[in-house]
């Protein structure tokens, strides 16, 4: 990285031979340096190979064939230049050589020519490698539209202005990363969304000390929040899909865009924006409700289901007759507790090799694997069939949402649970379930002026109401 007052000298060949040592034109093939001439003055092209409209890039150089005059090199000549002979939507003029690298190697073209001066033409004439938008494998939808987002930006933003066809809606560029430079986009409706909450959040993204952001989503979120790495409950929601991005920012929320990343960063967040899902808006009010509260009431459930089973099994002498049935008539040779351990890292296994199964044997096997694995174990027994069905109803509730980093909080919450309700009765499943609440109410997020227990704390019963029933705006 170049210091932002380094600029260009006005002597062309020096200057030519300065950027070609920085962008390392003889040491990289796909960073080309193109030599012209027009109106009768030399010029240089640099620009990288794969992020150029070569078509548009020809019709440019066949146009600047039949310019007669480029400038005469004083300071308003590339300015008059742009004006008057560059057909291009996108340019821009510069005299910092860091403007020009990042430029470069963002995928614009840098003109530079004796007729310019210390100044310099950026041409955005990029294209970047993309998928289509479809549906994302996350986050599908009964019914709703089936694009999402890809690994570019504009794109993302694009899908998100197609939606929003408000002049208040914002979106602000920032660009972040020494090595990386990664481009980012921050959207929001700048009528609704908190000014203080937005002008904060934009500060410590343009202020991050990061090298590099190669990992998307998750290195900005480690880069602002860096202190309780133990606390494993997520610190920032994020989607793939452009029309909860839209309402997220119609309600007044703020949407992070990365570069190379398909998901959006959603701020303020709070742990029952993540049992929210876009169907529950597409269906009417009564089937959106239920299919919420049935959510809700079934994740929940799986921090204690085995916990409350094992505290159950411990107390088997004082069950009633109607309960009698969680007691299992075959235990298997391993005891109870290490069962489900063994379970929970199993399905863990089995999760792992279906990522990295290829995709026209990974159903198959995953299904047929589990199926085969359980029944050996239990015909060995090694194993309890209420194990089994137990660990299968945690497995499968885990996927009534969709964050995978919620749901593994929920695991590591539910086996602590396990491991206190097994060591110490009542009082171990009370401190298990206490400090889940903890974790939970100290969590540390990039929320503003929200707590991660929002709209319980601070209290906002209308809001409250709104997490367990699709209600009308105007209800």
């Amino acid at each position: 990285m170049i210091a932002d007052n380094v600029i260009l000298t006005g002597a062309f060949d020096k200057d030519i031979s300065f950027l070609d040592s920085i962008l390392r034109v003889n040491e990289s093939f796909d960073i080309i340096k193109r030599e012209l001439i027009f109106a009768e003055k030399r010029a240089v092209m640099y620009y990288i190979d794969g992020f150029v409209k070569a078509e548009m890039m020809q019709k440019l150089m066949m146009h600047l064939i039949t310019v007669k005059d480029l400038g005469n090199g004083g300071e308003l000549a590339a300015a008059d230049a742009a004006k008057r002979s560059i057909p291009s939507v996108e340019v821009d003029i510069t005299e910092s050589v860091d403007s020009i690298l990042l430029a470069v190697m963002s995928g614009c073209t840098a003109f530079l020519s004796e007729a310019f001066g210390k100044s310099c033409i950026i041409i955005d004439a990029r294209t970047y490698p993309a998928r289509n938008t479809d549906e994302p494998e996350n986050d599908r939808v009964m019914r709703g539209s089936r694009d999402g987002f890809v690994e570019t930006m504009i794109f993302n933003t694009a899908l998100i202005r197609r939606r929003i066809r408000d002049p208040h809606l914002t979106v602000s560029y920032i660009n972040a990363g020494r090595l990386s430079r990664t481009d980012m986009a921050l959207c929001y409706m700048s009528d609704r969304a908190d000014a203080d909450f937005v002008k904060d959040l934009k500060r410590k993204l343009a202020t991050l000390n990061t090298e590099s952001l190669i990992m998307g989503h998750q290195s900005i979120a480690e880069s602002l929040i860096r202190d309780k790495w133990y606390n494993p409950f997520p610190k920032i929601r994020s989607t793939e899909r452009p029309d909860a991005a839209a309402a997220t920012i119609l309600e007044g929320g703020v949407i992070l865009i990365c570069d190379n990343s398909p998901e959006a960063m959603i701020f303020p967040t709070s742990i029952f924006d993540f049992l929210q899902e876009t169907d529950d808006y597409y269906f009417p009010p009564l089937t959106g409700s239920y299919l919420r509260i049935l959510r809700h009431v079934i994740f929940w459930f799986t921090m204690l289901l085995t916990p409350l089973w094992y505290l159950g099994l411990m107390h088997a002498d004082i069950l009633p007759d109607w309960l009698y049935f969680i007691v299992p008539r075959e235990s298997g040779e391993i005891p109870i507790l290490l069962q489900l351990y063994l379970t929970e890292f199993a399905l863990d296994g089995l999760k792992l090799a279906s990522l990295n199964t290829p995709n026209m044997l990974s159903n198959s096997l995953s299904v047929v694997g589990g199926l085969l694995l359980g029944d050996f174990a239990v015909t060995v027994g090694w194993l309890s069939p209420d194990v089994i069905l137990y660990m299968a109803f945690v497995a499968i509730a885990n996927f009534t949402q969709q964050s995978y980093e919620l749901g593994y909080a929920f695991k590591y919450m539910r086996m602590i649970t396990l491991t206190l309700t097994a060591l110490f009765d009542y009082i171990g499943f009370a401190a298990g379930v206490l400090i889940a609440i903890i974790l939970i109410a100290t969590n540390k997020t990039v929320n503003g002026k929200r707590n991660y227990l929002y709209p319980l704390i601070p209290f906002n019963g209308r809001a409250l109401a709104r997490l367990f029933f699709r209600l009308k705006k105007n209800d």
